[in-house]
């Protein structure tokens, strides 16, 4: 039963190391259409008057958002490198330091969720409603730049952020059933101490 569970446990340390990369490429995209479609827009930050597509400022408006999104996902990468430095994928019995990594590991990955899908759902709405697509498709054509009205990187936070969730929750039920081993191996080893009393 143990081989059994020490396989879930490395799988679910991958699995969290994996979900934490997937984060971080996707701090790292979310800003790709909004750079393509709206940055040579952008004449004069300054002076949202002068730019030819109104609403294109988001792509300014979100800097800061983003650039705390990268530090969230590099941070998610180093705590799920914790769980192999604590060894927490391959332990045959868990100490604090593996409970430790898994209940941090769990906090930081929701809090980040939490947060970022907040933001990303402000921007998604200001991006719909501020942005005039129809200057946009106009100054495409004209200046021969990429086009697009689609979400498509605001709503795949939903995917991306289900993976991390569910990394997290086979983190918490390996450690369940973790000590629900542990308990029942020492309750083996005391009535077997006790048969040889």
């Amino acid at each position: 039963m143990y081989k059994k569970q020490i396989k879930l446990q490395k799988a679910a340390c991958l699995f969290a190391l994996a979900a934490s990369v997937l984060l971080f490429l996707y701090s790292l995209g979310i800003m790709t259409d909004l750079y393509e479609s709206l940055y040579f827009t952008i004449r004069n930050p300054d002076n949202p008057a002068r730019n030819p597509v109104a609403g294109a400022l988001i792509y300014y408006d979100m800097q800061g958002f983003n650039r705390q999104f990268l530090h969230v996902g590099l941070a998610m990468i180093l705590v799920s490198c914790l769980l192999f430095i604590t060894g927490t994928h391959s332990r045959r019995r868990y100490y604090f330091g593996n409970v430790f990594a898994v209940g941090l590991h769990a906090a930081v990955g929701i809090a980040a969720v939490l947060w970022a899908r907040a933001q990303i759902l402000v921007y998604k709405a200001q991006y719909l409603a501020e942005v005039d697509f129809e200057a946009l498709k106009d100054f495409s054509e004209k200046r021969n730049t990429y086009f697009t009205d689609s979400t498509f990187w605001f709503d795949i936070h939903t995917l991306v952020f289900a993976i991390v969730i569910i990394a997290n929750v086979l983190l918490i039920a390996n450690l369940i059933w973790k000590f629900s081993m542990m308990k029942q191996e020492k309750q083996l080893i005391e009535a077997g101490k006790g048969a040889t009393a």
